[in-house]
C-alpha cells in the first residue's frame, strides 16, 4: 500500500473541490421580458386591410391606422371587418397588458369611432386552453371614451374579466386589430409585462426597448 503524506492528501482533496466547482455552475436567472411597443407607421401597407394610413404629427412616424367614417355599424370577431395584422415576439407563461394609443373620431350614424376589438395568437386561458385566437369569437375590447381625441386605451375582456393575456410558449405571435366602429385609428400598440402592466402609459408616445 502506498502512503501519502497528509500535505498531499489535502492538495489531492483540494482538486477535487475545485473540479467540482467547474462541473456544476450556477445557471443565471432568465433576463426579464421585453416589452413590445408597436408604432403603426412602420407597418408594411399589405398589413391593413379597408384600413389606411393617415397623417398626424402627433403620432410617432407621423402617421396613424384608421378606418374611413361613413356612420355604418361593423360587427366583432368573428366577422371579417377591417382589421390590421401584424406580428410581434413574446414570452411564454409571462402576463402582458394590452394597450391601444386610439384615435377617437368624430361621431357619425350609429358610429362613435371608439372601440377596437383585440385577438392575439398562441393565448391560453387559466385552465391551458387556447383563448383570443385569430378568425375565432373570443377577443378583447378597447373601449375608447366618447370625446374625439387622442386616448389610451385598455384591451379589457368583457363583464369585467381579467384582461391579461399569457401565452403558451415563447416565439412569433399574430395579433390582430379589427375596427369595432367606423371612423376610429390607432398609433401605437403595447404589450406590456412589467412597466404598464398595472398602469396606463403617461406619455402620448412610448419608447421603443433598446
Amino acid at each position: 500500500m502506498v502512503h501519502h503524506s497528509p500535505a498531499r492528501r489535502a492538495a489531492a482533496l483540494s482538486g477535487a473541490f475545485a473540479i467540482s466547482a467547474i462541473a456544476f455552475p450556477i445557471a443565471s436567472p432568465q433576463t426579464p421580458a421585453p416589452e413590445v411597443v408597436v408604432y403603426a407607421s412602420e407597418l408594411p401597407k399589405r398589413a391593413l386591410s379597408e384600413f389606411e394610413f393617415w397623417d398626424d404629427a402627433m403620432s410617432p412616424g407621423g402617421k396613424l391606422a384608421g378606418t374611413p367614417q361613413t356612420g355604418g355599424d361593423l360587427d366583432p370577431p368573428p366577422e371579417d371587418d377591417p382589421h390590421v395584422t401584424l406580428k410581434v415576439t413574446v414570452r411564454g407563461g409571462v402576463p402582458y397588458r394590452c394597450w391601444i394609443h386610439m384615435k377617437v373620431g368624430a361621431p357619425k350614424g350609429v358610429s362613435k369611432a371608439n372601440r377596437i376589438w383585440v385577438q392575439v395568437s398562441g393565448a391560453v386561458d387559466a385552465s391551458g386552453k387556447e383563448t383570443l385566437t385569430p378568425g375565432s369569437g373570443s377577443y378583447l375590447t378597447a373601449q375608447g371614451p366618447a370625446r374625439p381625441g387622442w386616448s389610451w386605451v385598455g384591451c379589457d375582456v368583457a363583464a369585467g374579466g381579467d384582461p391579461l393575456i399569457r401565452f403558451r410558449s415563447d416565439g412569433e405571435i399574430t395579433v390582430r386589430l379589427q375596427a369595432g366602429m367606423e371612423g376610429v385609428g390607432f398609433d401605437q400598440l403595447v404589450l406590456s409585462p412589467a412597466r404598464y402592466l398595472q398602469q396606463v402609459p403617461a406619455d402620448p408616445v412610448v419608447a421603443k426597448p433598446n
